[in-house]
């Protein structure tokens, strides 16, 4: 029997809400050779907390149904605060990519980055259509104040499978994907 995604996670809220068992899902790390290597001018980088919708900086799981209401079941948990979370496997992901230097917020070296990355997302959700959905905005600021960029994203990674964890594994494909254009477009 195979469940739409947002229907999978339905069913498994109600399965855990009738134990009282909440469940946390981790975001599984990406393979190091499934990221590519893109050069960067800047050695070293500063990621700011990634600002997220106020259903996405919840600990629970956001899914929209067919009708687009955005709901969530408190037994269906994030593992980790997800602005925080998101802003931690930016980091990690830019620094694989661009082999620079990187650190999320506060800026834990003495002299200061050469570039600031600033996150700002306007929809982070599992979608009715079996697709994970992350957009907004992003803005690379030089230390030196010249030659700042911006950029728009919208990027959808398929949910492979019926449970929440799918939807995790989504989200690690999508702050990867966003961390590529950030690396190829503002880097």
């Amino acid at each position: 029997m195979t469940l739409k995604p947002a229907f999978a996670l339905t069913f498994v809220a109600a399965l855990a809400a009738c134990g009282g068992t909440v469940e946390r899902f981790a975001v599984p790390a990406p393979v190091e050779t499934a990221v590519p290597r893109i050069a960067s001018r800047y050695g070293t980088i500063e990621v700011r907390q990634v600002s997220l919708p106020t259903y996405a900086a919840s600990e629970e799981i956001a899914s929209r149904g067919q009708g687009g209401a955005i709901t969530s079941d408190k037994s269906l948990l994030w593992a980790d605060e997800p602005a925080r979370a998101i802003t931690l496997e930016l980091a990690r992901v830019l620094g694989v990519m661009t082999r620079a230097q990187v650190a999320a917020e506060p800026w834990p070296f003495l002299d200061r980055a050469a570039a600031l990355v600033d996150v700002r997302v306007e929809e982070m959700v599992a979608d009715a259509d079996g697709a994970f959905r992350l957009s907004g905005q992003y803005y690379v600021a030089p230390d030196s104040g010249i030659g700042g960029r911006s950029g728009l994203f919208e990027i959808s990674a398929p949910i492979l499978g019926e449970r929440a964890g799918a939807i995790a594994a989504a989200r690690g494909v999508a702050v990867r994907d966003l961390a590529e254009q950030i690396a190829r477009n503002g880097l």
